[in-house]
């Protein structure tokens, strides 16, 4: 099954941008060619980028103190496991502490890296990269790959809080949906979301070998699934059929 999920708001797909950046970076980091080395670090400048929203550091401990409060709210039910329960919030609270005492910029530390900054300047360019305009990387390409390694879980180490406090959340939420098998009538998904509640994630996951592509529309009031199928051309085109898939949404 091929998954695919949707953010209802801005937050959440700033959450779901620096996880999959952060996935990606993990895999590179782990390899030891030059050439992983070099898109780890581009990897490293997205991440950069996406994690520069001035809000996000307290969104992260607001949703992190929310979560504490939902489940706290379990407290004396017989359905829920006592020591389960006080080892998520003893998470949850671990995760506040270790952000809440971050100060400043995450990642400032990587902007006043010289060498960084270089880098990243010309990495937007095409081909900016090369020796004889970065001498020094081009050097440092040639360095062993356990240096390499190195150098790099260095770089990433301020994020390190900050994307494991996303991925428990991110976690959390997943939980909080109940799977249900739906069907697309012609091709087509609508349906209006109960009053009173608020989702944050829609999860799709489709039979690949049904060879469709879902588009996703999403707002507090409305779900809009169309489903799509690719041409020899690579166009998306409407599909008529009814179409299986299963759905999640999470709050």
């Amino acid at each position: 099954m091929i998954l695919y999920e949707y953010p209802f708001n801005e937050r959440i797909r700033t959450y779901l941008r620096l996880q999959q950046l952060f996935t990606r970076l993990g895999q590179l980091i782990a390899r030891s060619d030059a050439v992983d080395h070099h898109f780890a670090l581009t990897t490293l400048f997205e991440i950069m980028e996406v994690s520069a929203r001035t809000e996000l550091k307290s969104d992260v401990l607001k949703d992190l103190e929310r979560q504490k409060q939902l489940y706290n709210g379990y407290r004396g039910n017989p359905a829920i496991s006592e020591k389960a329960l006080n080892t998520l919030i003893d998470q949850l609270d671990e995760h506040f502490a270790v952000i809440n005492q971050l100060t400043g910029k995450i990642g400032q530390s990587l902007h006043d890296n010289d060498f960084l900054m270089a880098l990243r300047s010309r990495a937007v360019i095409p081909g900016g990269t090369c020796e004889f305009d970065l001498p020094a990387y081009h050097a440092w390409q040639h360095h062993d790959a356990t240096q390499r390694i190195a150098d790099l879980n260095q770089w990433v180490a301020p994020y390190a809080p900050l994307v494991q406090s996303i991925q428990l959340l991110l976690q959390m939420l997943r939980e909080s949906g109940t799977t249900q098998k739906v069907m697309a009538t012609s091709g087509l998904l609508q349906q209006t979301l109960p009053q009173g509640r608020t989702f944050q994630l829609l999860r799709l996951k489709i039979d690949p070998a049904l060879g469709i592509t879902p588009e996703i529309s999403c707002n507090r009031l409305l779900v809009v699934i169309r489903m799509m199928r690719q041409q020899a051309d690579g166009r998306l085109q409407s599909c008529t059929d009814e179409v299986p898939f299963e759905m999640a949404l999470c709050a």
